[in-house]
């Protein structure tokens, strides 16, 4: 191993991407730190380049001229965009998966097929490239029913609806290009019943090595009323998962690799499955390209070990399950949103008592929608606005700290749910 300093590029600007900065920043074998475009927690630790993260020429070009010995990928859309491809071909080692694995998450119908071949246990489903079938088809099934845009849709592609009328108004509203070309082929699955768990891996293509289990928050109000977001809050571990889950789990993900690699496909990078706890087992409700958010907040303060070497085995093949531990503590983040959030918010608004907050025992604030000012003053700057993530020996200690922390941050309009992690002190039968 060596002990060669490695300039860092990050790409992204939300809160997984400042939990993944700060995380690698902890390696002894960190050199200067570059985010694109980062936000305004993430420039205390790093300098800002100039270029477009869904530009393969541009973060190619980038990271060849400064010498960058690693590039990371935070969000799904330059994996997509074939900006890890463009950025391998340039000689400079990254971490996220090419363009062609990427599809597990840039292409809902191709991810199917995958699970198909491999044998993993999904929801049934069916896909259209025109409304009136696919409407044809709602009207048949019935609800409910849960209507997916086949692309990137940032999250909120997703209609899970209760009714056929609903499952119709969704099936018109992402052929209706509410979803821009994500919408043009739509996915119908059945409804599963369960409690939801996510489970992110690191894979270098042939070795997966399972991170924490996690679960987020979906609902943007307490008791999981609301709109979907983004996530409003996430815990891990999870408790409800069992020993036999977990294992499932793993192996569901290790044929997921072992199948594209079997087609030609080396996956490297982070596979996220996001997983329904059904009476028969873990069922798959989607896989993503990359770490999730807000799960990374709460896993990656969780884990042991050089996230810098462990992304640097991923890329050249090297990846050993030692390269990764985990204590038995317990980490909850909160998600401070910006009133109004998922639907129109304001920013600009000034934020203060961070520092504060991250005296607490355990605490630390992950920016998300942050920038700061002309005269360096940091305000908001989208919905989900800052993480607050604690870390403590029990969960319940986590949960207290966690909330405390959230008390001493202001700004206007600040926003949260009060019951997140309540799922795990319920257990399951309450559920």
């Amino acid at each position: 191993m060596s002990d060669s300093k490695i300039d860092i590029l990050l790409l992204g600007a939300g809160g997984r991407e400042h939990a993944l900065l700060t995380k690698l920043a902890e390696s002894p074998r960190a050199g200067k730190l570059w985010v694109a475009p980062g936000n305004g927690g993430m420039y205390a630790i790093a300098e800002r380049a100039g270029i477009n993260q869904n530009s393969p020429v541009e973060v190619a070009d980038f990271a060849r001229k400064q010498g960058i010995g690693l590039v990371v990928i935070g969000p799904e859309a330059p994996l997509v965009e074939g900006v890890a491809d463009a950025v391998r071909s340039a000689g400079v080692a990254c971490f996220g998966p090419n363009a062609s694995a990427a599809r597990m998450e840039g292409s809902k119908k191709f991810a199917k097929q995958v699970m198909a071949r491999a044998g993993v246990p999904t929801a049934a489903w069916r896909s259209f490239t025109d409304e009136q079938s696919c409407a044809d088809y709602v009207k048949r099934i019935g609800g409910p029913c849960v209507v997916k845009a086949d692309g990137l849709a940032a999250g909120k592609g997703v209609i899970v609806a209760s009714t056929t009328d609903e499952a119709l108004d969704g099936v018109h509203e992402c052929f209706s290009g509410h979803f821009g070309e994500a919408g043009s082929t739509v996915v119908i699955e059945e409804t599963l019943e369960g409690p939801e768990c996510s489970l992110l891996a690191l894979t270098d293509g042939h070795t997966l090595v399972p991170l924490a289990t996690s679960q987020d928050h979906k609902r943007a109000l307490d008791g999981d009323k609301g709109p979907n977001t983004g996530g409003m809050g996430v815990y891990s571990p999870v408790p409800l998962v069992t020993d036999e889950e977990l294992s499932a789990m793993i192996a569901i993900e290790q044929r997921v690799v072992d199948e594209l690699n079997s087609e030609g496909i080396t996956y490297s990078g982070c596979l996220y499955g996001g997983f329904m706890l059904t009476k028969d087992g873990p069922k798959v409700l989607e896989f993503n390209a990359r770490f999730g958010d807000p799960e990374t907040q709460v896993v990656l303060p969780r884990m042991r070990g050089d996230l810098l070497e462990a992304f640097l085995a991923c890329d050249n093949g090297t990846l050993s399950p030692d390269m990764v531990s985990w204590d038995d503590d317990w980490a909850v983040s909160v998600v401070l949103t910006s009133a109004g959030y998922p639907g129109k918010y304001e920013t600009g608004k000034p934020i203060t008592g961070i520092e504060n907050a991250e005296k607490l025992e355990g605490v630390t604030v992950y920016h998300a929608g942050t920038a700061l000012s002309d005269d360096g003053q940091l305000v908001t700057a989208g919905g989900r606005v800052l993480d607050v993530t604690a870390v403590a020996d029990t969960f319940d200690d986590a949960r207290k700290q966690a909330y405390a922390a959230c008390d001493l941050i202001n700004f206007e309009g600040k926003t949260f749910r009060h019951d997140i992690g309540m799922k795990a002190i319920l257990g399951r039968q309450n559920l």
